[in-house]
């Protein structure tokens, strides 16, 4: 039904898809109810704003996610032509020359925007681009998006899975490996400020850059007023060794946060404040020991 539902929409001009998302999005926040009220608390309570202008803000996120929705289920017709015409990639020349070092590209990226099609004009301008996923509670669901992915050029890997050795081994090989990292990361995460609140927070991306040495290069997509988006592109940055691991892990996991932090106060009406970012109680601040390669990935 869904993959019906993507065909269909797969055949309108970009321009009604928008038009569509538009019209879609106070719907689903109408049904999403709970959701909704999860991203206020915490939106006011992150950003110490009036419940007033949270609504208007989150009014505006849930527009954006009707054309998200919209916008992944147009990928099929998404071609290279159409994804220039459409996103426009701003300091480019960061991840050229990250990738230029031949140490591989951890890729620091955010639930922020359209991230589906972050990766996907990445991959169609040419960039090697892995990506460890996390499976939808819905298979059918993840068969379509990992499809979707794959046919823009994203080569993926299952998380939890022995292809997590191949996500180690493309990096090795040089090659971009994204991250998500805005989730709950549950007790293996480290106890990071976030927006102002103590939040369990992935050590992923910052384990891939000690192991194989890659510069890091944070990647965040979001929409221009008059339609499509602007994919922005920060300087790279390294893992700095000062001979306590535990210690350069968790300042080089803290400035990755601190950079995502200022992307969403920038952009508020892009992020999903209705993410369950603060769902581990935290009961200390200690520095962990680093665990193995963990996290999540795009």
């Amino acid at each position: 039904m869904l993959k019906m539902f993507s065909r269909l929409i797969s055949l309108l001009p970009y321009r009604t898809v928008l038009f569509l998302g538009r019209m879609l999005g106070p719907v689903y926040a109408r049904v999403a109810g709970r959701q909704r009220k999860r991203a206020l608390e915490q939106m006011i309570e992150s950003l110490h704003i009036s419940k007033e202008e949270a609504e208007r803000i989150i009014d505006r996120l849930f527009v954006k996610l009707g054309q998200t929705f919209l916008e992944v289920m147009y990928m099929p017709s998404l071609t290279p032509a159409k994804a220039k015409q459409y996103i426009t990639i701003e300091n480019r020349h960061y991840l050229d020359a990250a990738l230029k070092e031949d140490k591989g590209v951890v890729l620091l990226t955010a639930h922020i925007g359209n991230w589906e099609w972050l990766g996907a004009v990445l991959a169609m301008e040419g960039f090697p681009l892995t990506t460890v996923i996390k499976r939808q509670p819905n298979d059918q669901h993840t068969r379509i998006l990992n499809e979707y992915r794959e046919n823009a050029g994203i080569e993926v890997f299952a998380r939890g899975s022995s292809e997590l050795v191949g996500a180690a081994k493309a990096l090795k090989k040089g090659k971009i490996l994204g991250f998500l990292a805005d989730q709950d990361a549950g007790t293996s995460g480290i106890a990071l400020p976030f927006l102002g609140k103590l939040a369990s927070t992935p050590m992923g991306p910052a384990v891939f850059a000690k192991r194989f040495k890659s510069p890091i290069v944070p990647a965040f997509i979001v929409r221009q007023p008059e339609g499509g988006h602007r994919v922005l592109l920060y300087e790279p940055f390294y893992y700095q060794d000062t001979g306590n691991e535990d210690r350069d892990i968790y300042e080089l996991t803290l400035k990755m946060t601190q950079i995502t932090e200022e992307v969403i106060r920038t952009y508020p009406d892009e992020w999903l404040w209705f993410q369950k970012r603060w769902n581990t109680k935290i009961e200390n601040h200690e520095v962990p020991k680093s665990p193995p390669m963990a996290g999540e990935a795009i």
